[in-house]
């Protein structure tokens, strides 16, 4: 099972990240679980200065922009 965290204070953008990397694991056919991340301190540990930020089994995979859900899909793989 992938752990999608979603890294970033619930702004617009931190929603539509979430959206479309479950859109990206649904289409794989993965198992996952999303976890939102929105406390500053939490963020910053993972060595994120730009949010939104999208980590994959607790590694960064993308930060400061919301990818497309056929570049999240190669993140995934």
């Amino acid at each position: 099972m992938k752990k999608l965290q979603i890294l970033g204070t619930g702004c617009p953008k931190c929603q539509k990240l979430a959206e479309t990397a479950e859109a990206g694991a649904r289409e794989l056919g993965l198992e996952y679980e999303v976890e939102k991340v929105k406390e500053i301190d939490k963020i910053m540990a993972f060595g994120v200065m730009m949010t939104p930020a999208l980590a994959v089994d607790g590694e960064v995979k993308v930060s400061g922009k919301v990818p497309s859900v056929e570049e999240i899909k190669k993140m995934l793989e």
